[in-house]
């Protein structure tokens, strides 16, 4: 994650910020002990909470809020995983964060700040559990695929299930969202075309890009999308309710 003139990472057994020019460390924050069950699988994201920009950071352990500044741990929320596996990127939503667990739940923390000191207060809990999939936001509604490979839409101001697919999709999705469209690209090389509607799930269109596992995150750029898989990379056109090569 980059921000200016400085990366933000984890790295090292911990997170850390460091300079683009020169490589320097300037902090390194929630440090652990490494090895098999150190380090973190999630993406850190840039947040405002409490009035206040920080990062979030998810390691395998728990969820935080990190001072851009200086490192410091604002807050902390302990996350429980089937072998530390918090894979998700948390998801801002207005002042809280929402994240899902494999092998445990979804929860939804409201992060309030009295005075100087910070906390999480867990507003909701639901049975859905995430896997590698980092969620989609739109109009008070979370979007994402499930560990059990189906896919699922929660309103975030209750927690309550919207919908989840009779549908079975690959073991992994990446999703990326342009308007009211979602691209959903599973392991299985389908890729989907989904209206964002806490109706029902609404697929617009879907086409089979590759005769291989599809595991890298499909790639965006204006209307192209780009799809790598193990021996070649292909790019398609993302058109209203279309896909086109």
């Amino acid at each position: 994650m980059v921000d200016e003139k400085f990366v933000y990472m984890q790295a090292g057994a911990g997170f850390c910020k460091i300079e683009q020019d020169t490589g320097k460390i300037v902090w390194r924050t929630m440090k652990d002990k490494g090895g098999m069950y150190g380090s973190a699988f999630s993406s850190p994201v840039f947040a405002t909470l409490g009035d206040k920009r920080q990062i979030l950071v998810q390691s395998r352990a728990e969820l935080a809020g990190v001072d851009i500044s200086s490192g410091g741990v604002l807050w902390k929320q302990p996350i429980k995983a089937f072998r530390g596996m918090n894979i998700l990127t948390p998801l801002p939503y207005k002042d809280g964060v929402y994240t899902s667990a494999y092998g445990g739940r979804s929860h939804f923390y409201g992060i309030k700040r009295e005075s100087d000191a910070w906390k999480a207060i867990e507003l909701w809990e639901n049975k859905g559990q995430a896997y590698m999939c980092s969620p989609i936001l739109y109009k008070d509604h979370v979007y994402l695929h499930l560990r059990n490979q189906r896919f699922a839409c929660y309103n975030l101001k209750t927690g309550k299930e919207a919908w989840v697919s009779d549908k079975r999709f690959g073991k992994y999705m990446s999703l990326v969202r342009q308007g009211s469209q979602i691209l959903g690209l599973d392991q299985n090389g389908m890729l989907y075309l989904i209206n964002a509607t806490p109706e029902k799930l609404d697929i617009l269109d879907s086409k089979k890009v590759s005769s291989q596992e599809t595991w890298a995150h499909l790639a965006v750029s204006g209307s192209q999308i780009a799809i790598r898989e193990l021996k070649a990379i292909a790019v398609y056109d993302w058109k209203p309710s279309v896909i086109v090569p």
